[in-house]
C-alpha cells in the first residue's frame, strides 16, 4: 500500500505543492467526497482556503454512463460536442438532463456549503484535488468547468493516478502533480490500506475545519 488512508495521502502530496505555501492567491478545491480529506491536508499545510467543487455528469438518456457533458459549481455547463453531434442529441434533451442534474448539484451544494457563497475563482491559482485518478473523467469535467470561471492557473493534484490518465490530463491544465503512477494501476482504492467511503458528515466537518484555519481575509493561521 502507498497510503494508510486519505489523510496520509494528503500529507504525502503536500511537499510537492510547497511552492504555493503562504500565497494569498491560492485556493484549494476538493472533489467530493473522497477528495475532501486529501484536499484538507493540502489546504491546511499550505495555509490556503479550502472549498468544495461539485461536478455532475450529464449522461446520455438510455446510456447514462456515456457523458454528453457536465455541470459544475458556479452554474457552468460544458458539453462534449463530439458525443452530442454524433448522437444528434437535441437542445431540449440536454436542457432536461441538465435541469435534473442541477437539482442534485444544488442539493449537494446546500448540504456541503450551507448558506455560504461559492468561492471566488477568477484570478486565483486553483489547486483541484482528488484522492486519485483512474479514467480521470470527473476531474476532466471539473477542469473544463473551472476554466470558464477564469482562474489564473489550474493545478490538478492527486496522490496516485494511472500514468496514461496523467499524460492525457497534463495537456489540459497549467500544472499536474501526480504523486505516484504505479503499474499496473487497476483501481485507486488498491493503493490505500483504508479506502472506506467518505461520508457527507465528514465532508462538512472538514470544510468547517478548513474555514476555521484561514481567517476571512485569507491570511493563514498555520
Amino acid at each position: 500500500m502507498l497510503f494508510r488512508d486519505r489523510t496520509d495521502a494528503g500529507r504525502q502530496l503536500l511537499p510537492r505543492l510547497a511552492a504555493y505555501r503562504g500565497r494569498p492567491d491560492v485556493l484549494v478545491l476538493g472533489l467530493p467526497r473522497g477528495g475532501i480529506p486529501v484536499a484538507y491536508e493540502v489546504a491546511h499545510g499550505l495555509g490556503a482556503p479550502l472549498d468544495v467543487f461539485l461536478v455532475r455528469k450529464l449522461g446520455v438518456p438510455g446510456q447514462e454512463e456515456l457523458a454528453m457533458g457536465a455541470i459544475s459549481t458556479g452554474g457552468v455547463r460544458v458539453l462534449n460536442r463530439d458525443v452530442v453531434d454524433a448522437l444528434r442529441i437535441s437542445p431540449d434533451v440536454i436542457d432536461r438532463v441538465a435541469a435534473e442534474e442541477a437539482r442534485e448539484l444544488e442539493r449537494r451544494e446546500r448540504s456541503y456549503r450551507g448558506d455560504r457563497a461559492e468561492p471566488e475563482v477568477a484570478g486565483k491559482n486553483v489547486i483541484l484535488v482528488d484522492d486519485g485518478l483512474a479514467t480521470g473523467s470527473s476531474m476532466r469535467a471539473a477542469v473544463a468547468a473551472l476554466r470558464q470561471q477564469r482562474p489564473a492557473r489550474i493545478v490538478v493534484a492527486v496522490p496516485v493516478a494511472a500514468s496514461s490518465t496523467c499524460e492525457e490530463l497534463r495537456r489540459e491544465v497549467d500544472e499536474l502533480v501526480c504523486g505516484a503512477t504505479p503499474e499496473p494501476f487497476m483501481a485507486v482504492g488498491r493503493f490505500y490500506d483504508d479506502f472506506s467511503q467518505t461520508t457527507d458528515d465528514e465532508v462538512r466537518e472538514l470544510l468547517a475545519a478548513g474555514r476555521a484555519s484561514v481567517p476571512a481575509d485569507g491570511s493563514s493561521r498555520a
